[in-house]
């Protein structure tokens, strides 16, 4: 078996590429690569290191034809196309919690040199004047800040501000009020953290919500003198409303770690006095800076070798210690969605995931969205693990997991139940022996089966001399019996067959048996 390929394009430590090195992992070290560069190279490998320059599009992703994962060493992956990359089934992971202290810091630093226009006074000395009058600032202890975004980084800067004996107000659509008071914070919305902080910082990611959230409306209702800090993403500020602001005096200072165009050479807040300006520095510390290296190459690693998932953006994590107790699952989890899919002639309303026994102690959600790729695999072209959840969602269709400690029967039982425009059906399997997958109930009639390449689902009136018709009938045909199960809910009521094959039958066939007596439906089904 060929070792996994992993192309690293931007800086990492040289302790970070023995990571992949002593794992059995062949590493490649190409940065600086033009984009036309790297789309020439890119096919050749399963896994790609990056920082902040390289930018994975969907030109990139559309000839990666090998890739399985990104990693992207920090925490915001603007430079990655995400849903392109979930289109593909490409995992997108970061490092959220190396640098989460580096930027905490670096805000608060910020704030502090904003507060006392460090900057500004420090040009100023070391031009040779003593202008002492000039730099009058203001004192953090005391004052209200307000904190938009309360995560990994939001939740360190509220407890540094508490530390400086500030008020915290802390916003975040994802903050609950027991973490508010663990933290020691006010829960706040926004219209309480304009109107009444002193200092207002943003630790929150780019999207359509988030996107100049602070702007002349959110401005014209802050108190007067109030000083800004961003070292989040650019865009989130919009810059000439802030530049007009702190030019009316509405805004005393601000302090910008990020901008909206980047490297930032030119900007409209470049010049204000007011204004503190580093390069997007806040993860530039040695510790960070390693941590989030040697972070990515252990997580691409676990994934490439174990199919564990760390700190992915776009699918279910799995640890290392759960990705092997889930791969006979795995495979039973697409075989179950395969065949509802393959069964299923309308429209999909809603599914529903069924655990019991064994399985339910374990991490069920990347289950999920294999049954889930498994049965929209058989509706649509291009589904897969990774983007299955996602289809699922723009398509309207509802999915729910249920668990069970146990289960009457067997030790582990997974049911996938599928609710269509014309009904609901179900499909159940195990686990023989521990590892093998096997079916045992199709719409709640007990059949016992091992899933095989070909296959004949056929469910029929439970008459005498059907199952001779059929055996010959598909003689004549040359495909042979490899395997032969039945099943039904009660005697001279419905039975369901299902039938290992030699051969696949095609659609021709398949008619020659609808047309025989009894027959309901007749379906071919292949694995």
């Amino acid at each position: 078996m060929a070792k996994p390929k992993v192309l690293i394009s931007d800086k990492l430590s040289a302790a970070a590429v023995e990571i992949f090195k002593n794992r059995g992992i062949d590493v490649d070290i190409k940065t600086g690569l033009k984009p036309e560069e790297l789309l020439a190279i890119i096919a050749d490998y399963d896994g790609l290191a990056i920082r902040s320059n390289t930018k994975v599009t969907p030109a990139v992703l559309a000839a990666a034809t090998r890739l399985k994962v990104v990693g992207r060493a920090g925490i915001g992956v603007d430079n990655v196309d995400v849903p392109a990359a979930t289109a593909r089934g490409v995992v997108v992971m970061n490092t959220p919690f190396g640098n989460a202290i580096t930027t905490a810091e670096h805000a608060i630093a910020m704030m502090m040199s904003c507060a006392r226009d460090i900057p500004a006074a420090n040009a100023s000395t070391h031009a040779g004047k003593w202008e002492k009058s000039k730099f009058m600032g203001v004192e953090l202890y005391g004052k209200t800040l307000g904190v938009i975004g309360c995560g990994n980084i939001g939740s360190i800067v509220c407890d540094r501000a508490l530390g400086l004996k500030m008020k915290v107000i802390a916003y975040d659509p994802f903050l609950s009020q027991q973490r508010a008071d663990d933290l020691g914070v006010e829960k706040g919305d926004l219209e309480a953290i304009f109107t009444r902080a002193d200092f207002i910082t943003l630790h929150t990611p780019l999207n359509e919500h988030t996107r100049g959230i602070i702007d002349a409306k959110s401005i014209a209702k802050m108190k007067k003198g109030v000083r800004i800090i961003n070292c989040a993403r650019g865009g989130l500020v919009n810059e000439a409303d802030l530049k007009a602001a702190i030019e009316s005096g509405q805004v005393a200072g601000a302090a910008f770690d990020v901008f909206e165009e980047e490297p930032a050479k030119t900007n409209i807040l470049f010049g204000l006095e007011k204004v503190v300006a580093t390069p997007h520095l806040g993860a530039s510390t040695d510790e960070a800076q390693e941590n989030v290296a040697l972070q990515v190459a252990e997580q691409i690693s676990d994934y490439l070798l174990t199919g564990a998932v760390t700190n992915a953006l776009n699918m279910p994590s799995v640890s290392a210690e759960d990705a092997p107790k889930l791969k006979p699952y795995m495979g039973l989890a697409e075989q179950l969605g395969s065949f509802a899919g393959q069964t299923t002639d309308a429209g999909v309303k809603s599914i529903t995931v069924t655990y019991e026994g064994h399985v339910a102690e374990l991490n069920t959600r990347p289950l999920t969205a294999i049954a889930l790729k498994g049965l929209l695999g058989q509706i649509m072209e291009s589904v897969n693990m990774v983007n299955a959840p996602t289809i699922a969602r723009e398509r309207d269709i509802k999915v729910t997991e249920v668990k069970r400690e146990q289960h009457a029967l067997y030790q582990t039982l997974m049911t996938l139940t599928v609710a269509t425009d014309k009904g609901t059906h179900s499909i159940s399997g195990t686990l023989f022996g521990g590892s093998l997958p096997r079916l045992v109930d199709v719409n709640e009639v007990h059949i016992e089966a091992e899933v095989a390449p070909h296959m004949l689902y056929v469910i029929n009136d439970d008459k005498p001399g059907f199952i001779g018709a059929l055996g010959s009938l598909l003689g004549q045909a040359g495909v042979n019996i490899a395997s032969f199960h039945l099943g039904r809910a009660s005697a001279g009521g419905e039975a369901q067959l299902l039938i290992s094959l030699d051969q696949p039958v095609d659609e021709a066939l398949q008619a020659k048996v609808k047309a025989l007596p009894h027959v309901k439906k007749v379906q071919a089904l292949a694995f």
